[in-house]
């Protein structure tokens, strides 16, 4: 048995345990990429992501594939432990090409996993799909019909012939969901017993009340009209949007559980008499407010609105948050269901008594436009041609087809790993400048198929050698070996055989091993 100290704490283990299990076995975590736990092959340190300090050598050390030594005096988090970290994953930045999040995705303003949605489409999913589309958007029947689409602008498929019908696809999908037998209603967290108070009924205050409810807290909109929307209903909107439309997503949020109170006149003395004192937080939503009228002692505000932060829409009233048009003028409706949701998000923590802070974003990684001849690459994805017609949001069987035809067109520009990539993983938790070591021209993409099991896509690799390992161990006839020396270095196929050819039984074990998304299952 061996003796030794790691961040100062005593262990005994036996020999030949790495300093990384040893870490493990006291509860600290080493970060790790190229190491595979259980594989049943000894492990090559190449990512240099697990390093630790040998505070007797004063050495940097990769601890996955370094044996403890007795009294061995171990390091695994000081800022130059740290710093070496953050620097090998921006050395494995440099050389990534590949986007996580698609850049239809980045357009949304509220940040729709629109790649996912277009994917369970073309599977007839629907059910799953709007699962998908009100994680971040809680009006999407009303959006399909009036968003002005900003994430079709930077679809990539805008470089063949035409964008992919994004917004149709929403609007089919969520009227799908509201004609079936089971309309999709997400879960509610335990309830709070938190009440919340929601001025205005327009898009930023439905959906601020959309994602409450989801919260587990009680949530009353009050409005000065007879009926419920604001905006939607009374103002002119830049396209037509149904009235039964507008009336089912209400009517969706009132049995999700949200209250109306309508025909009440929401001004400073209302809010100052009867919602301070009966609930524990309040969301102004109203619209453009009246500078004259509306004044509420302690409230900030300025010729544009209510003065917020704008990282977390808290006003300078403690318990009072503030979002859409009561902030700022904004012509985008889906704009103003994204603040809804943030506004949600910070009004959640403060009732929670957490500290209130801005939703996080993860690490992002992305590579600009596409060479014209990686675009073949993309298009192996999809259907390579633009359908003229419009996704009608009907039922007819027809339809349906159609819509799922268009919604093969998407190139999938998204990683298939986005959840679970271990570099963007490390590179958000170590905030990476992604840029640092990048010199010259980007590698060219290219994508290769087994059937429709997997995708690999060599500009994502880390030439970590797991999947070498994995099919060098189940006797793979041809494999994966790598090619080329030094920083050139590739893994590929050997003998220029094909994927079909090199993964004949370890595809799924490849898949499931790679730490990013360079070896992907096709979902």
């Amino acid at each position: 048995m061996i003796k030794l100290k790691i961040d100062g704490k005593e262990i005994i283990v036996a020999e030949g345990t790495s300093v990384l299990n040893a870490a493990k076995t006291l509860g600290i975590e080493i970060p790790t990429m190229c190491y595979l736990e259980g594989a049943g092959f000894h492990n090559h340190p190449s990512c240099m992501v697990c390093l630790v300090k040998d505070e007797n050598s004063g050495k940097l050390l990769p601890s996955c594939a370094l044996p403890a030594a007795e009294n061995m005096n171990i390091i695994t988090s000081d800022q130059e432990v740290m710093n070496a970290r953050k620097d090998a994953l921006e050395l494995l930045m440099s050389d990534h090409v590949g986007d996580c999040e698609a850049p239809c995705t980045l357009g949304c303003p509220a940040d729709m996993n629109i790649p996912m949605m277009n994917r369970l489409i073309a599977q007839g999913k629907f059910a799953e799909a709007i699962e998908v589309v009100k994680e971040e958007i809680a009006l999407p029947h009303i959006l399909g019909y009036i968003c002005p689409a900003p994430c079709e602008k930077v679809c990539r498929r805008n470089s063949v012939d035409k964008p992919v019908q994004i917004c149709q696809l929403k609007k089919f999908v969520a009227a799908e969901d509201i004609r079936g037998n089971h309309t999709f209603f997400p879960e509610k967290q335990t309830k709070s017993g938190k009440k919340v108070a929601i001025t205005g009924s327009g898009p930023a205050g439905l959906a601020a009340a959309f994602y409450l409810l989801k919260a587990g807290h009680t949530c009353t909109i009050f409005d000065k009209n007879e009926l419920a929307g604001g905006s939607l209903r009374y103002l002119k909107l830049d396209k037509p949007l149904p009235i039964e439309v507008l009336d089912s997503e209400i009517n969706y949020l009132k049995i999700y559980g949200a209250e109306f109170k309508l025909n009440t006149n929401i001004d400073s003395a209302f809010i100052n008499q009867h919602i301070k004192s009966s609930f524990d937080a309040i969301i102004l939503a109203t619209g453009a407010i009246d500078q004259v009228n509306f004044k509420i002692d302690g409230l900030e505000s300025n010729d544009k609105g209510i003065i917020i932060n704008p990282n977390t829409f808290e006003t300078s009233i403690p318990g009072l948050y503030a979002c859409g048009s009561a902030v700022k003028s904004l012509k985008m409706a889906v704009r103003s269901v994204a603040q809804g949701k943030d506004t949600a998000h910070s009004v959640d923590q403060f009732l929670r008594g957490e500290q209130v802070v801005k939703a996080p974003k993860m690490f992002n990684s992305k590579f600009g436009k596409l060479a014209e001849e990686e675009i073949e690459e993309y298009l192996k994805e999809s259907i390579n041609k633009a359908i003229e017609n419009k996704v009608y949001e009907g039922l007819d069987p027809y339809q349906i087809a159609e819509a799922q035809t268009e919604a093969n067109r998407c190139m999938h520009c998204d990683c298939r790993k986005i959840a679970n990539c271990k570099l963007r993983i490390h590179s958000d938790a170590y905030q990476i400048d992604r840029r640092k070591y990048l010199l010259g021209e980007r590698n060219q993409l290219s994508k290769h198929f087994k059937q429709d099991m997997i995708v690999y896509e060599p500009e994502k690799c880390i030439k970590c050698g797991l999947c070498v390992e994995i099919t060098s161990k189940h006797k793979e006839e041809f494999g994966l070996t790598f090619i080329g020396r030094g920083f050139d270095v590739r893994i590929k196929v050997p003998f220029g055989k094909s994927m079909e050819e090199a993964l004949t039984s370890t595809a799924i074990e490849c898949a499931n091993a790679c730490p990013t998304g360079a070896i992907s299952l096709i979902d």
